[in-house]
């Protein structure tokens, strides 16, 4: 590979080959504006406090300038902490594809997976390391890491750390570092709190922010709904609500390739008309997928966020986040597709209790009325139903001969009968599925808001604990969960 077809590019850094053999097999030519700023920073052992949203190549802007500068010496040298078992999957795997060419070795340590696992990968040797509060205090406290004291600390997504209570996790983890090390803070917002754990845990930083005010900016002719479920309702929901709004053309967000193959296939064989979006397809096949969804051919596209990065198309009447967005900017980016040219939209967010917290930052940054909806039974479905089609039928023209059908038809049954079975074979023919409760009510959300008020500062996980996406207290969404008839 010629790294010339990278001039005025990523060229610039004089990063090593290896490292830019990585960065063309990643399929990167131009740097984002964090990376512009913050690489030769990074390169100059300057600590840094960027801000900035995920999604903007802030993995590549830390991680190519500190593997630069290992000294691949067999230690973990990087590492990074993350709020969710999710970013830190994403992180590593980032890290790795950049690196790999340059022998780059990366793990994941986090609640809900094995010690013995994440202990054999500490013996075979990493660089990197990515790691959630919780699991990483309890290794650090159990001295099960040997010789740990790596050259560069990131803190990632540091603002909602402080929304999901690790901040005393990530102090005490500090104590277990390096005092002389290089460290990188990076969060879309910059709260009290974190300013003073900046103070604390950075020496000099350089600034660089790449976010403006406008990104918090929603349209107002797209209504915003979400809906709050457990985790093994989400596929359940995604279906219910896709009947309940009979959207005319939607895209549903994935956060992973597997993931958006996965629900497509799901939906499709639920008769559905869905086909999927991501990065591993073809070229000529996602101009297939595209073109059939401009033309109408498919009426729901199971989309990443990569694959939708600049697609535009008419007449999209709904959005739908199967999970929830990183960021603030990436939920605009999302929910934008729809309400264009001065049109109606609606974009429709699943939220998982652990994911609560995420939202309600979101909500905060963009602005913009978000209501919370309660997912529709199987009767109010079909009520639902009932109404869109009486308007069907008072609009719809009749035939002649249809009365004189109708008159023949008299002579053996009632017309009360006749429209009882018309109504019946057509509420067969929409394949109602599924459980007839799904997530939580509005009675057991105001519950939660107001205890999260008595305790200033809400359902949050317990400090120490060794999950890697935060938990609950008694009294929050899982008591609700637990004891909702």
């Amino acid at each position: 590979m010629n790294t010339d077809s990278l001039e005025n590019g990523f060229n610039s850094f004089n990063l090593k080959p290896a490292l830019m053999k990585g960065i063309i097999q990643a399929g990167f030519k131009t740097p984002s504006e964090v990376q512009e700023q913050a690489i030769p920073l990074v390169l100059d052992g300057r600590d840094v406090i960027a801000q900035a949203h995920t999604g903007t190549g802030k993995t590549a802007a830390f991680g190519l300038p500190v593997m630069n500068n290992m000294k691949m010496d067999g230690s973990i040298e990087l590492l990074v902490i993350t709020p969710t078992r999710e970013l830190a999957d994403q992180v590593s795997d980032e890290l790795f594809r950049l690196g790999q060419f340059a022998g780059v070795k990366t793990g994941t340590v986090c609640g809900g997976r094995s010690y013995e696992r994440q202990m054999q990968m500490f013996k075979r040797g990493i660089q990197v390391l990515t790691a959630t509060p919780g699991r990483l205090i309890d290794l650090l406290k159990g001295g099960r890491i040997k010789n740990f004291a790596p050259a560069t600390v990131v803190l990632d997504e540091a603002d909602e750390m402080l929304d999901m209570g690790f901040l005393d996790d990530i102090q005490e983890i500090f104590k277990h570092l390096p005092k002389s090390r290089q460290t990188l803070l990076f969060s879309a917002t910059m709260p009290p709190p974190i300013c003073k754990l900046a103070e604390k845990i950075l020496n000099n930083p350089a600034r660089v922010k790449t976010i403006e005010e406008s990104d918090s900016n929603t349209n107002v002719d797209i209504r915003q709904l979400y809906y709050v479920v457990d985790e093994r309702e989400r596929e359940d929901a995604v279906i219910r609500l896709i009947d309940d709004q009979e959207p005319e053309k939607a895209i549903v967000f994935c956060r992973t390739r597997l993931e958006a193959d996965r629900l497509s296939n799901f939906l499709a064989g639920r008769g559905y008309n869905a086909r999927a979006l991501h990065g591993d397809m073809e070229q000529n096949r996602r101009n297939e997928v595209m073109d059939a969804f401009r033309k109408g051919a498919v009426e729901i596209l199971v989309a990443t966020d990569i694959a939708a990065r600049g697609l535009d198309v008419a007449d999209l009447s709904h959005v739908f986040n199967y999970h929830m967005p990183f960021d603030s900017k990436s939920y605009i980016h999302r929910i934008g597709r729809t309400g264009r040219a001065g049109k109606k939209g609606t974009a429709i967010t699943i939220v998982t209790p652990r994911e609560y917290s995420q939202l309600e930052r979101i909500k905060r940054q963009v602005g913009g009325q978000m209501e919370h909806k309660e997912v529709p039974c199987l009767t109010q479905l079909r009520i639902g139903r009932l109404g869109k089609l009486r308007e069907t039928l008072q609009d719809m023209r009749v035939k002649q001969d249809i009365y004189e059908m109708l008159s023949k038809l008299e002579k053996t049954m009632s017309v009360q009968d006749i429209a009882a079975r018309l109504l019946s074979m057509n509420m067969a023919e929409q394949n109602e599925s599924g459980p007839d409760h799904i997530g939580f009510s509005a009675a057991d959300m105001q519950a939660v808001i107001n205890r999260e008020k008595q305790h200033h500062g809400g359902v949050r996980r317990k400090s120490g604990g060794g999950g890697g996406g935060g938990g609950y207290k008694k009294g929050g969404f899982q008591h609700f969960r637990r004891n909702r008839k």
